[in-house]
């Protein structure tokens, strides 16, 4: 990616593909680009990725400065309560009739994983509330890979094939069997809030199986009402569905032939979005922006995409743009994603996202001029050495 600033393409490659993002400083406010990006498709595979203020700092400072600012240090995503063995931790589940909650993470690397564990996990009022609950299960992906056993790295990379995940760090809340029922990430709030969110998400345990249970009991459209609505319960990604509950998508199939339902549809448009984040986390690991940028246009020509997924295909693109400085094609990519659906979650964002695109376009043309000057002072004393040097007799 010749011409761009630190960001997403310069990252080191990470665990299990992508790049890692850099390690925020904890002090500092979450940038309106980060928190759009954690909702879009990843143009890298994690979660987080690079802000615009890690842009323009890495303009100012070099890229060998910025990346020592970003990664200095390393914190541990468990500690107390949580267990590396997956194995043991299913026995606990079961025999304490408790769900697990699998924790993938990069415990020396991941900024947001690293806040995570400080505002979160390392807190007593988490501790206190899922120790009845829950076996804490930490799947850890450190760049220092002395941290972990070989035999705990070749369980977690199993584990990394088993689950889908799309970033670092994401969550999965699964019955004691392994069956995931939520997926979820860095929440913003602190200890309490993050408690009420597990809460909520456990709610969709208990949705699935009534569904599900109602749908033993039905036959035809019903039935298939009834596990579609267990399904949508838990809001999970077409690939974890895919994986975790096959045989229930094709007794929706089998019950709904004619999708009354309208699942089948659904279903075939969340597998194109699936294809898509494959094929742009493959683009972004070969650094391959004129094709991820054709990609993103292939995509939305095709259509039959819903609003919100056409809109957020689309702002993959500014963010691919942002990452390389080129700011006014970012804002222009923007201004039209916002009109595909204005009051969409992301949606309402977008005028702060213009707004931090349109800082960093001047910064980017303050620290130009700026590089400039300087370029100029250190070759004026050269210029005037070589005026003033003596003739030669």
């Amino acid at each position: 990616m010749a011409g761009s600033v630190v960001g997403i393409q310069r990252m080191k490659a990470g665990p299990g593909g992508g790049f890692h993002p850099p390690c925020p400083e904890s002090k500092v406010r979450q940038s309106m680009a980060d928190e759009i990006r954690r909702h879009l498709f990843h143009w890298t595979g994690n979660a987080g990725g690079s802000t615009l203020r890690a842009m323009k700092l890495s303009q100012k400072l070099g890229v060998a400065a910025a990346a020592l600012f970003y990664c200095t240090g390393s914190v541990f995503a468990g500690g107390e309560g949580w267990t590396s063995d997956f194995a043991a931790a299913q026995k606990e589940a079961q025999a304490g009739k408790k769900d697990l909650i699998l924790d993938f993470t990069g415990s020396d690397w991941c900024g947001y994983c690293i806040k995570l564990n400080d505002e979160v996990f390392s807190k007593e009022v988490f501790k206190t509330a899922v120790k009845d609950k829950f076996v804490l299960v930490e799947v850890d992906f450190p760049q220092d890979e002395s941290k972990i056993s070989a035999e705990t790295k070749k369980q977690n990379e199993a584990l990394q094939e088993k689950y889908p995940i799309e970033g670092y760090p994401t969550l999965f809340l699964t019955d004691s069997a392994g069956l995931p029922y939520a997926v979820t990430g860095y929440q913003e709030g602190g200890a309490e809030s993050y408690v009420k969110h597990l809460n909520e998400l456990v709610a969709k345990k208990k949705v699935r199986d009534e569904s599900f249970a109602a749908a033993e009991k039905a036959e035809g459209v019903e039935k298939a009402k009834a596990l579609v609505a267990g399904l949508s319960a838990m809001e999970l990604s077409a690939p974890v569905q895919s994986k975790f509950y096959g045989d229930v998508i094709e007794k929706i199939k089998a019950a709904d032939p004619q999708d009354t339902t309208g699942f089948a549809k659904k279903q075939q448009a969340q597998e194109r979005i699936a294809k898509f984040q494959e094929e742009l986390q493959a683009l972004g690991e070969k650094q391959d922006i004129d094709g991820a940028l054709a990609l993103v246009d292939k995509t939305l020509a095709a259509g039959g995409l819903e609003p919100e997924d056409a809109q957020k295909t689309l702002l993959t693109k500014a963010m691919i743009y942002g990452d390389q400085g080129k700011f006014d094609e970012a804002i222009k990519v923007v201004a039209d994603a916002k009109k595909m659906a204005p009051e969409s979650e992301i949606g309402k964002k977008l005028d702060g996202f213009t707004a931090e695109l349109q800082e960093a376009k001047k910064e980017a043309a303050t620290t130009a001029k700026e590089d400039d000057h300087a370029a100029e002072k250190k070759d004026t004393p050269k210029a005037e050495e070589k005026k003033d040097a003596p003739k030669a007799e």
